[in-house]
């Protein structure tokens, strides 16, 4: 059985696919960091919604790297999470 990321090293090989895959990991990289917030906080997604004041499919949208959030969105998740925030460039 092959693993992910040898299936992955295999994806990468096709220019094609590296483009998209570049392209998609800031969303990849919030909605998981999201994801282990929210499950650390031992919050629903529906409980996370209601404390932002939003709907729980906006949190969907972000967990499954749908949707880009705004800074400001960013701040208040960090808030609710009682977490911090941090953004760098590499």
């Amino acid at each position: 059985m092959m693993t992910w990321e040898k299936h992955k090293k295999i994806l990468l090989k096709d220019p094609e696919f590296r483009k998209i895959y570049q392209s998609s990991r800031l969303e990849y990289e919030i909605a998981r960091a999201l994801i282990l917030a929210r499950v650390k906080k031992r919050l629903t997604q529906a409980q996370l919604a209601k404390k932002l004041k939003t709907r729980q499919s906006v949190i969907s949208r972000v967990e499954s790297g749908m949707s880009t959030p705004s800074l400001s969105f960013l701040k208040r998740l960090a808030s609710v999470l009682d977490t911090s925030l941090s953004v760098q460039f590499k």
